[in-house]
């Protein structure tokens, strides 16, 4: 399956709050705050899978990811010694767009990844183009120094401190840099989700 380009608010009307997906808000009108479709106001009790399905598209349409990357990180954390649904979010917090997008240096992860992929963004003073990159604790992000690099992230640059910047990172606004301080904590993953039941729904499949 491949990375999801259609409408974005029609995807949170569905799933609710994805902060990384786009940096749009939903009107309060009822045509907007309801779920999209024509049953959208039908309350029925979902069945376990379907919160389950809904659990991991949560998880796969705000970071950008695909079924078959998501997958590899599902492997991936199964194999670290711990909770595999918080080494699984971890693993996908660390990834360069994210962090990126986490220093406030794009409204969004697709901006973000536009940025990497444009080679705006130096990591350790060397330019790396793949968003899926996974950073670690002393990395340090820069805005490649020229004048269009720094004229465009500063135009689109948020203020991290509006954003609650999380405590595993550091980002000074002046010199347009960032630094990973350690792993993220729980606490500070803005997605409002179960974790365990994105497991329990590749478990079968993994």
């Amino acid at each position: 399956m491949a990375r999801y380009t259609g409408p974005k608010l029609r995807l949170t009307r569905r799933l609710k709050f994805l902060p990384g997906l786009t940096s749009k808000k939903l009107g309060k009108s009822s045509k907007v705050v309801k779920r999209p479709g024509q049953h959208g106001m039908v309350r029925k009790k979902p069945k376990p899978y379907a919160v389950r399905l809904e659990e991991k598209q949560k998880l796969r349409f705000n970071y950008g990811l695909n079924e078959r990357q998501l997958i590899n990180y599902i492997k991936k954390a199964k194999r670290i010694r711990g909770a595999t649904g918080s080494i699984l979010l971890q693993l996908i917090e660390m990834r360069l767009d994210n962090i990126v997008f986490r220093l406030g240096m794009a409204s969004s992860i697709p901006m973000a990844r536009q940025l990497i992929g444009h080679k705006h963004i130096l990591l350790n003073f060397s330019c790396v183009s793949i968003p899926s990159y996974q950073c670690k604790c002393g990395d340090l992000l820069m805005v490649k120094d020229s004048a269009a690099s720094q004229q465009w992230v500063r135009r689109n640059v948020i203020c991290p401190s509006l954003l609650n910047c999380p405590q595993h990172l550091s980002f000074k606004e002046e010199t347009l840099t960032g630094i990973v301080l350690g792993v993220v904590s729980r606490e500070w993953v803005p997605l409002n989700l179960n974790e365990l039941l994105i497991v329990e729904y590749y478990s079968r499949k993994v």
